[in-house]
């Protein structure tokens, strides 16, 4: 992938917080939201500034299992909420740059076609 093709560090803030970018990188918004990592990336993303927020909960003073039990309980349910939503904002993300959505099912559609010829392979008959 060229540089032309991937945003500077101002586009790049801009997307992290919800802007659309220009047309001619759809190729590296693709790859980031449905491409190698993207789950990984959008937990980081969505967790990283919470925890860094929740870092201040360190200065209170006090045994230090009291500060990290009040992180816990706040980063627990954030978690649970960004890998419930993940898949929504990340089909969202793809509408809002003009990609298909249905991209989110590619990688699950690629397996099913792998196992199928997988059975196929092993069995000689087509399953119904």
């Amino acid at each position: 992938m060229s540089a032309a093709q991937r945003p500077n560090f101002p586009q790049y803030v801009g997307y992290l917080f919800g802007k659309t970018l220009p047309d001619s990188m759809q190729d590296w918004v693709r790859n980031d939201l449905v491409g190698p990592g993207a789950s990984v990336r959008y937990i980081i993303r969505f967790t990283l500034p919470a925890v860094l927020l929740l870092a201040l909960f360190l200065l209170m003073p006090g045994p230090i299992w009291v500060p990290l039990a009040m992180m816990a309980l706040l980063i627990m349910p954030l978690l649970y909420f960004a890998v419930a939503l993940q898949n929504i904002y990340r089909r969202h993300r793809l509408l809002s740059h003009g990609l298909d959505p249905e991209l989110m099912g590619e990688k699950a559609q690629k397996q099913a076609d792998r196992t199928r010829a997988d059975y196929e392979r092993r069995h000689g008959r087509p399953i119904d």
